[in-house]
C-alpha cells in the first residue's frame, strides 16, 4: 500500500495585522425612527445604539473587503502575493456563486490564492480565524487573510421594528500567519439548531424572485430576528462558551485583558460580562454604540477600534466571541497584534 505524504506547518499561529473599513455615511437614530414608530430614547435603551454606518452605492462587499484587507496586510508587513488563502465570512454577498473571496483575492493581487466564502452569520469571523489557525499549523497555508464583511442594508426591512435600527454595514480583516508562540487559542464552537428561526432570512429566494411574465416583480428577502429570545439565549449561553474558550486556552479570567464580543446589542454585552464575572480591569469592546450590528464584520471592527483608541495593546490577551443565525457560535482567545 502506498504511503501518503502529509504536510506540517508552523507550531503556532497568530493574528499579524488587523484592518477595517467603515462606510462614510453615519446614520443617527433620528433617521430611522419614523418608519418604525420609535424614538431615539427607545432605541438607545433597547440596544445602546446611537448611530450606525450604512454603505453607499459605491461601497460594495468587495470594495469594503479590499480596503480593510489592504490595511491589515500593511500592518502585518506583508504583500498580497504572500497570502495563500482568503476566507470571507458574509451573509450579504448576494451572488449564490462564485464566492466573493475569489474576486477579492484577484483585486488584492494574490498569486492564485485559495479563496472561498463561509456562511456562519455573526460568528463567521471567529470561524474563519479558527480555520486560518488550523491551516497555518497544518501547513495548508502559511498566511491566511480572514475577512468579515456585511452590507446588511441590502436585506434590511426599514419598516421592521425589530431589526431596522440594529443592522449596519462594514468590513474587518485579519492576517493570520506563523508565530514562535501561541497567538490563537483552541476554538469553542457549535450550533443550536433548535433556535434556527430566531435570526433568519425571512423569505425563501424562490418565493421572491417574481414570475417570468412580470419582470422585476420580486422583492428582496429580508433579515428578521426575534429579539427577546435571542437576548435570553445569548446573555447566558454565550457566557458559558466564553469560559470554555478561556479554559481551553489555559487562561484564567484574571489574566484576560480585553473582551471583544459580537456587537449585537449593548444589553447583551453587559449581561455576558456580568455572567462571566469579568474583573473591572478587563476592557470591553462597545463599538455597537456608533457602528451598529455588522454581523460577521462586528468582531474585527470592534477590535480594530480598541487598538486605534489604545484600549487594546499589542501583546494583550483577548477573548473573541460571537453568535448569530442558526444559531451558530464560536469563541477563542487570541493575542492582540
Amino acid at each position: 500500500m502506498a504511503t501518503i505524504t502529509t504536510t506540517t506547518g508552523s507550531p503556532h499561529a497568530a493574528i499579524l495585522g488587523i484592518g477595517a473599513y467603515r462606510p462614510v455615511r453615519v446614520v443617527p437614530n433620528a433617521d430611522v425612527v419614523d418608519a418604525i414608530d420609535s424614538s431615539d430614547e427607545w432605541i438607545q435603551q433597547r440596544s445602546g445604539i446611537k448611530t450606525r454606518r450604512w454603505a453607499g452605492p459605491d461601497e460594495s462587499v468587495q470594495m469594503m473587503s479590499v480596503e480593510a484587507s489592504r490595511i491589515a496586510l500593511e500592518r502585518a508587513g506583508l504583500d498580497a502575493s504572500q497570502i495563500d488563502c482568503v476566507v470571507v465570512a458574509t451573509v450579504s454577498h448576494l451572488l449564490q456563486t462564485p464566492a466573493v473571496a475569489t474576486a477579492i483575492a484577484h483585486e488584492l493581487g494574490t498569486d492564485q490564492a485559495a479563496a472561498f466564502d463561509i456562511s456562519a452569520a455573526c460568528s463567521g469571523f471567529c470561524h474563519g480565524i479558527s480555520l486560518a489557525s488550523d491551516f497555518v499549523r497544518a501547513g495548508s497555508a502559511r498566511h491566511v487573510l480572514v475577512i468579515g464583511v456585511e452590507r446588511l442594508t441590502d436585506i434590511l426591512d426599514l419598516t421592521d421594528r425589530g431589526t431596522a435600527f440594529i443592522f449596519a454595514d462594514g468590513a474587518g480583516a485579519a492576517v493570520v500567519g506563523p508565530s514562535d508562540t501561541p497567538g490563537i487559542g483552541p476554538v469553542v464552537w457549535g450550533s443550536d439548531g433548535e433556535q434556527f428561526d430566531l435570526i433568519r432570512q425571512r423569505e425563501d429566494w424562490r418565493d421572491v424572485v417574481g414570475s417570468p411574465e412580470v419582470p422585476g416583480s420580486g422583492v428582496m428577502p429580508h433579515l428578521v430576528m426575534q429579539g427577546n429570545p435571542v437576548f435570553r439565549w445569548a446573555s447566558f449561553a454565550m457566557a458559558k462558551i466564553g469560559q470554555q474558550a478561556l479554559d481551553s486556552a489555559g487562561i484564567s479570567i484574571d489574566e484576560l485583558d480585553v473582551f471583544v464580543p459580537h456587537q449585537a446589542n449593548m444589553r447583551i454585552i453587559d449581561a455576558m460580562a456580568r455572567s462571566m464575572k469579568l474583573p473591572s480591569t478587563v476592557r470591553i469592546a462597545r463599538d455597537v454604540a456608533d457602528q451598529g450590528n455588522t454581523s460577521a464584520a462586528s468582531v474585527p471592527l470592534a477590535l480594530d477600534r480598541m487598538i486605534a483608541e489604545g484600549e487594546a495593546r499589542s501583546g494583550d490577551t483577548a477573548l473573541l466571541i460571537a453568535f448569530g443565525a442558526g444559531l451558530s457560535y464560536a469563541a477563542q482567545v487570541v493575542t492582540v497584534p
